[in-house]
């Protein structure tokens, strides 16, 4: 069983009976527009996927029993809010659930956690660093967190990730085709120009909001060019990092 929710209390009490560690994923992502052509629950169906092929893969690992935490799909997220759709929620709110919630499974012995994260908001990858410092003072628990916009892990990503028109674009549309193409408005997406921009730059020049980075449409990258094919590529190398980054924490 990989879902930590489907579990009975007894079975709770029961891990680590057999010499596994349990490791726990948290899915977070965010509620917010990717163009006219993808689900506003992008991020969080990407956090998702990743984690299910993590646990997958580890499924008959010796040491460690990988489980999935019921996702957080709400995130920081203001630069869209010129588009309907966006769920914000504010950084202090953000926070206070997140430590709360390792603080309660910290508190039963499960002190094994990775947030696995794919919104990358710079405000919302702060406040995911920031929950990452504070359990570590209160409890004296290192958290896992996979920061896939850290350099060492985005060079190992797509090329579009790398320039940093990755939002709405050819990576993330074929991370969804890969898991949920009916998500996918296939007609608009081929219809869609490549929008040129590159988001860290935009962002340290101090532009905000999607349209005054020239994002007219809600998206940047190429998403006309995205495949189901190269999107599971993709989810390889993503849970190869995450594996990775559980194997850390162990």
């Amino acid at each position: 069983m990989t879902y930590f929710a489907a579990l009975r209390s007894p079975e709770v009490a029961a891990l680590g009976e057999d010499g596994r560690v349990p490791v726990l994923l948290l899915p977070v992502g965010a509620i917010e527009p990717h163009g006219p052509h993808a689900p506003l629950g992008t991020d969080p169906l990407i956090s998702a996927g990743m984690c299910e092929r993590a646990a997958a893969r580890l499924a008959d690992d010796p040491e460690v029993r990988v489980l999935i935490l019921p996702a957080v799909p709400y995130g920081v997220t203001r630069y869209a809010s010129a588009f309907p759709g966006g769920v914000h929620v504010g950084e202090e709110t953000l926070h206070a659930l997140l430590t709360d919630v390792c603080a309660a499974l910290i508190g039963q012995g499960l002190d094994r956690i990775v947030l696995v994260n794919n919104h990358f908001e710079p405000e919302h990858v702060t406040t995911l660093r920031r929950v990452v410092t504070a359990v570590f003072e209160r409890h004296g628990t290192k958290l896992g967190y996979l920061d896939l916009v850290r350099r060492r892990n985005a060079e190992r990503l797509t090329e579009e990730f790398r320039t940093g028109e990755c939002h709405a674009g050819r990576y993330e549309t074929s991370l969804v085709l890969a898991d949920a193409p009916g998500l996918v408005d296939t007609e608009a997406m081929r219809a869609l120009p490549r929008v040129p921009v590159d988001l860290p730059r935009a962002m340290r020049e101090g532009r905000t909001d999607f349209l005054a980075m020239g994002m007219t449409e809600a998206y940047c990258g190429s998403p006309a060019e995205s495949t189901a094919d190269e999107g599971r590529a993709t989810f390889d190398v993503l849970t190869d990092l995450l594996v990775e980054t559980i194997r850390e924490l162990r």
